[in-house]
């Protein structure tokens, strides 16, 4: 109970004989906590002890971040919560789960943690009304697909996937209303058609995966800007245009173009869409016998 409003403290050695305190978290002033690099010596105290004076913080935004950090309590009412940073720790699946009071939270950073069920993430979210970004990149996810159904916020805007374990059924487990996904650094190998209905989407990232050829935008109809660098593709189909018409700027370089008619075709379809081409050569001239 001070005039402190944020908060920062770094390299924090957590000493023993942790003990329960019933904090009175009323009248207090601060805003923001940021607590990073926490240096655990004794497991032996019981955990909820520790995380509920920081689950039930009076507070709008709290990081705690690279700290080893196993669990986080559901705060125990309604949560004033509006960003939580909980990056790099060894958070798991059973973050969250059916945690009804943070219906305010709208930005939620899980990235380097350890999770690995994209389902069980998706079930987490259901009960954040408010979310918009999420960020769970680096971590273990993994999604088999197999009719598993999924349950998102229906807020998520924005979803960061990228550098996991997810594969291609990872489009039957995605957000309806996204508008920016990454799934760069994965193992898609192809983009199911049929599968996504994503009409709101408008940036997909898809590089550093396994791609063979441009994905289509059978479900993906608000798609502007698509990112497919560092890919397999070959000779990429110029009927992406005709299914991707309002794509206006693709990246598409590293990838192991072969000189082709069907490559020469696509570029000058590009161009004449209006369209921004990055990562190709300024120049692309293919030499063909006459005929």
């Amino acid at each position: 109970h001070s005039s402190v409003e944020y908060f920062n403290i770094n390299n924090v050695t957590q000493l023993s004989d942790i003990e329960r305190y019933n904090f009175d978290y009323s009248g207090t002033s601060m805003k923001a906590l940021t607590m990073k690099k926490i240096i655990i010596t004794d497991m032996y105290f019981s955990q909820d002890d520790l995380y509920k004076i920081f689950a039930d913080m009076n507070i709008t935004d709290m990081t705690i971040a690279d700290s080893e950090m196993i669990h986080m309590l559901c705060p125990s009412s309604k949560s004033s919560f509006r960003y939580l940073n909980f990056l790099k720790n060894d958070l798991t699946d059973f973050l969250f789960r059916k945690c009804d009071n943070l219906a305010q939270l709208e930005t939620l950073i899980l990235q380097k943690n350890k999770f690995e069920s994209l389902r069980k993430v998706s079930f987490m979210t259901s009960h954040m009304k408010s979310l918009t970004y999420l960020d769970m990149s680096n971590n273990l996810l993994r999604h088999d697909g197999a009719g598993v159904q999924c349950r998102w916020a229906e807020s998520l805007a924005e979803l960061d996937l990228s550098s996991n374990q997810l594969v291609d059924a990872v489009f039957e487990c995605l957000p309806a209303n996204v508008q920016k996904l990454s799934l760069r650094n994965n193992q898609i190998s192809n983009v199911p058609s049929g599968v996504a209905e994503l009409k709101s989407l408008e940036e997909l990232n898809l590089a550093s995966n396994r791609l063979a050829d441009l994905p289509g935008c059978g479900g993906f109809t608000s798609l502007q800007f698509l990112n497919v660098e560092m890919n397999s593709i070959l000779t990429p189909s110029a009927d992406f245009f005709q299914s991707c018409p309002r794509v206006r700027e693709l990246q598409a370089g590293h990838n192991p173009f072969q000189c082709s008619c069907e490559l020469q075709a696509f570029i000058r379809l590009e161009r004449r869409s209006g369209g921004k081409l990055f990562g190709w050569p300024a120049a692309y001239v293919c030499e063909y016998p006459e005929g």
